[in-house]
């Protein structure tokens, strides 16, 4: 089990000082079960683990299989922010490339990403290039119209 308060910065505070963490893998099937382990272990009282649990293991595996992560050496980083108990926002940066897609059986769909788009509030890809790749999402109540435009 992981020890949130090792290997990053926890800050404690409120919703206007979220306390963060971030640990590096390797880009391995295995690590994402470790991967888990650190976002429980983070979240271990808030009633948003396990949510943000599912959308990290999607994103993580994504990273493993699809990213230039997936060649030897390969690594992904998990970075996340608590602001408090209706507010958890979670990075996973790995080292982008081309997106490879896997061939899967007749009927068979990928529903990584779509789980993802169902339990997060928000999420989407930001820097990505041939080096890194950073898909984020956010656990917590939906925002409403006027305070996302806030």
């Amino acid at each position: 089990m992981f020890d949130p308060d090792s290997g990053g910065d926890p800050a404690q505070g409120h919703s206007e000082c979220p306390r963060r963490s971030s640990i590096s893998f390797s880009a391995t099937a295995s690590q994402v079960t470790w991967a888990r382990q650190f976002l429980e272990s983070f979240l271990v009282d808030s009633p948003l683990a396990d949510d943000a649990v599912l959308c990290l293991s999607e994103v993580a595996t994504n990273s493993v299989l699809h990213s230039n992560s997936r060649c030897e050496g390969g690594r992904f980083t998990v970075n996340v922010e608590r602001y408090d108990e209706s507010h958890v926002r979670v990075e996973i940066e790995d080292q982008g490339g081309p997106w490879i897609q896997r061939t899967k059986p007749e009927g068979q769909q990928s529903l990584g990403l779509r789980i993802v788009g169902q339990l997060a509030r928000e999420w989407g890809v930001k820097d990505a290039s041939d080096s890194t790749r950073t898909v984020w999402f956010e656990v917590g109540p939906v925002r409403s119209p006027a305070r996302a435009a806030a």
